[in-house]
């Protein structure tokens, strides 16, 4: 499985089901891994690839709700479709605040499931993506000096660098040179390209 491919998991105590679901999902070539209960998945170390979770509501032991709570709190990148033949609006809205991706309710259409499978892999993708990009803002952050990060404060605010050597008692020389390295350590080509970095965390 190569390392991008976007994962499906299943978790239902009724077998048929499972089985069933393997086999649509499989059938447009998604990789499936079933569970029967929500300890089991719960219990598994669940990739950071993208995907997405096909969760029944009402189950032995841990319920889909808090399958779903959980797995927002823990693995928010992975998107949560709760299926349910005991739907009802409030359960419905609890599981859309909870972070649910999407709500369908039994019996439903093999097309709008696959539908919004899809729909929830594309975000999931989307969302790893962010996530991605955002850690490696964090990281080239992180390399800079306590001072840089004093002078990248000031450029923020549009400060000029004779501006920025007064406020911080420091040569305007020191500043051009300390603006230089968060550049290079930054990986920005231009003023523009930095205050997008750290604005929107976009490499």
């Amino acid at each position: 499985m190569k390392p991008d491919t976007p994962i499906v998991y299943v978790i239902d105590d009724d077998q048929s089901v499972r089985e069933s679901l393997v086999w649509l999902l499989g059938s447009i070539d998604l990789h499936v891994i079933p569970f029967e209960s929500g300890e089991q998945f719960l219990a598994t170390n669940i990739s950071t690839q993208p995907g997405c979770a096909i969760i029944d509501v009402r189950m032995p032991g841990i319920s889909g709700l808090e399958i779903l709570r959980q797995l927002c709190d823990e693995q928010p990148h992975i998107a949560a479709i709760i299926v349910t033949g005991h739907a009802d609006v409030a359960m419905a809205t609890r599981a859309m605040k909870q972070g649910a991706y999407d709500f369908i309710e039994k019996p439903y259409n093999d097309q709008q499931l696959l539908d919004s499978v899809q729909d929830a892999i594309n975000y999931s993708a989307k969302f790893h993506a962010q996530s991605s990009q955002h850690s490696e803002v964090a990281h080239r952050l992180n390399l800079l000096s306590p001072r840089e990060k004093d002078v990248l404060e000031h450029i923020k605010r549009g400060d000029i660098n004779k501006v920025i050597a007064d406020k911080l008692s420091l040569s305007v020389k020191t500043i051009e040179s300390h603006r230089a390295r968060i550049m290079h350590k930054m990986q920005a080509s231009s003023l523009a390209e930095l205050l997008r970095l750290i604005y929107q965390g976009k490499p």
